[in-house]
């Protein structure tokens, strides 16, 4: 087994020379460099990880929290996030919460544990005791989705993407719109969302009534119970509905398909997400696109950063978003 004695013996240099050039952790000239990088070559030598770890202090792995590893959202910021962080040498470890804020805790604690150098949370909600555990980490943490103030975060303008959505269905001709979101303990998803529309539609006085506000969870199924809600509970009917995700959005499509209703002829409805799905089904949907990728993009550049200056600046970078208009509405 080649060591990195024997390499250092065959290129004439002492082993500091060696190690200095394979953590890049200092001076080495381009003559002794050469001759190294030959003899690595010749003999194969792979640096162990484990020992370059201990010398270095630095694992090279970033941990990585997710609420949902089959959501496509999320995918789409861990391949952007994976991108950035593969191109400076990283890593990812993932740790799939499945909506469990306590699962969040206990992964918080066990990622430290393992001596990353980063974590990146992509957060189910911001109750307190996850904000405590954050406050205790001694590593640099950015949250992706969640505001989480003093802590450096991605984040997405839900209250104003969804205003504009609400202002574009109500332009369409629609004045009486219906809501489906999730519950507020999300307080993106299902806080800032609700807000939005509430203040759309005060915006342009129009009624809201309570049976066209409905709380769903994150799947197609619940979206179709959601609508079956609004219709058979509703004296007054609506004539579009706005969902907090697209999966909620199709699961009210196929309830409104099943009862023989056309799009948008009868009722229009709207979405968010962007999903690739969203585009696929008849009619497409129309959705507001958050650019999730990009996220992961930021969070990773934010993250290393961090790393690299070693502090853990309080910043917040608010993305932009986009309106996907399709024939939905």
């Amino acid at each position: 087994m080649i060591t990195i004695k024997e390499v250092a013996r065959r290129a004439n240099v002492s082993s500091a020379t060696v190690s200095r050039m394979l953590n890049e952790s200092g001076y080495v000239s381009e003559e002794a460099r050469e001759r190294i990088l030959k003899v690595i070559e010749e003999t194969g030598y792979i640096p162990s990880e484990n020992a370059k770890s201990l010398r270095t202090k630095k694992t090279k792995v970033i941990g990585v929290i997710l609420p949902k590893l089959g959501s496509e959202t999320t995918s789409r910021m861990v391949n952007g996030l994976d991108r950035v962080l593969a191109e400076e040498g990283y890593q990812i470890l993932l740790a799939n919460s499945n909506l469990d804020a306590g699962k969040e805790i206990e992964f918080l604690k066990l990622l430290k544990s393992r001596d990353v150098e980063g974590i990146v949370l992509s957060a189910t909600n911001t109750n307190e005791q996850l904000v405590e555990e954050i406050q205790k980490l001694k590593v640099p943490f950015v949250v992706v989705g969640q505001d989480m103030p003093g802590t450096p975060s991605v984040v997405f303008n839900e209250i104003m993407a969804t205003g504009e959505m609400i202002d574009y269905l109500i332009e369409k001709g629609h004045e009486k719109v219906a809501f489906i979101g999730v519950s507020e303990s999300d307080r993106a998803v299902g806080l800032m969302r609700k807000k939005g529309y509430l203040a759309a539609m005060e915006k342009h006085g129009l009624p809201i009534k309570e049976h066209w506000i409905q709380t769903a969870v994150f799947d197609v199924e619940s979206g179709y119970e959601a609508m079956k809600n609004i219709m058979e509970s509703s004296t007054t009917l609506p004539t579009a509905v706005f969902a907090v995700t697209d999966r909620l959005a199709i699961g009210a499509m196929n309830y409104l398909k099943e009862k023989g209703l056309k799009i948008p002829e009868d009722i229009a409805l709207a979405g968010v997400g962007a999903s690739e799905l969203s585009q696929y089904v008849t009619p497409p949907l129309t959705t507001i696109d958050f650019q999730y990728n990009k996220a992961g993009r930021e969070a990773a550049n934010l993250i290393l950063s961090m790393i690299n200056q070693k502090k853990i600046p309080a910043s917040k970078i608010v993305l932009d978003y986009g309106l996907v208009k399709k024939s939905s509405v």
